[in-house]
């Protein structure tokens, strides 16, 4: 039975060395993922991601991002989304600076009283979307991880809907309709792989959970959710009939 990745939200940090606020984004992120969030958090390194760091690259796909840039440029949030896809979440340090009345930053190495206040407070602000991205706090966060082609159908008894995501990171993921549109649902495969093995048979209650636990990989929107549910209720009794016959 295929374990399904717990979903963690990835850290990419501003790399800057020549000015203080791009120690600040550094400096919050360690926080972030060493004590504030350390178990939900994974660092997204910028300067190899830049460099082609297929790792990193098909994490920032698979998984929702916060980008911590220390200035208005937001080179690490343009990185993400150029490579990527656009993150989650995105702060500006010296945006948090003006908005706090922080006094001057300063230590590119070495960070000020001043520098250290504001590494706190993006901190903890990252913690608090972190929180929201992975659905704790009963508010929606939007990363855009689903692939949506407009104005395809998907015929019912197409076969070769199920691949592997292009980013190469060996994700399995599956095409399916849902209102008329082709949606691409990151790790389908394998949730209703999971679901067959636990013994669930299509249904109401069945298909409740298949719609809970394909939230967590891939953003559902409230006013679609009837949609969706009736897409996954469908491809599930699909995969079900396959595994009776003996199909793959």
């Amino acid at each position: 039975m295929p374990i399904l990745p717990k979903k963690k939200v990835g850290i990419v940090a501003c790399s800057g060395e020549e000015m203080p606020e791009g120690t600040v984004s550094r400096v919050a992120a360690l926080k972030v993922l060493e004590e504030l969030r350390p178990n939900d958090t994974v660092t997204i390194c910028l300067p190899l991601f830049l460099a082609g760091g297929e790792g990193d690259r098909a994490f920032a796909r698979f998984y929702p991002t916060v980008a911590i840039d220390g200035c208005e440029k937001r080179c690490a949030a343009r990185a993400t989304e150029m490579y990527s896809g656009k993150p989650a979440a995105s702060i500006v340090v010296t945006e948090v600076i003006r908005r706090n009345g922080l006094g001057p930053i300063r230590g590119s190495r070495r960070l000020n009283e001043a520098g250290m206040q504001a590494a706190d407070l993006v901190a903890q602000e990252v913690a608090q979307l972190v929180d929201q991205l992975l659905g704790r706090t009963g508010q929606k966060a939007t990363p855009e991880a689903v692939v949506e082609e407009a104005a395809a159908e998907v015929p019912e008894d197409e076969e070769g809907t199920i691949t592997l995501c292009s980013c190469g990171s060996g994700i399995p993921v599956q095409k399916v309709s849902v209102n008329g549109r082709v949606v691409t649902l990151i790790a389908l495969p394998a949730i209703f792989e999971q679901f067959y093995k636990a013994g669930k048979r299509p249904g109401d209650r069945t298909t409740q959970e298949l719609l809970e636990v394909t939230r967590i990989y891939n953003p559902i929107p409230p006013e679609e959710e009837a949609a969706y549910a009736e897409a996954l209720a469908r491809e599930y009794e699909k995969y079900c009939r396959k595994q009776v016959k003996g199909v793959p």
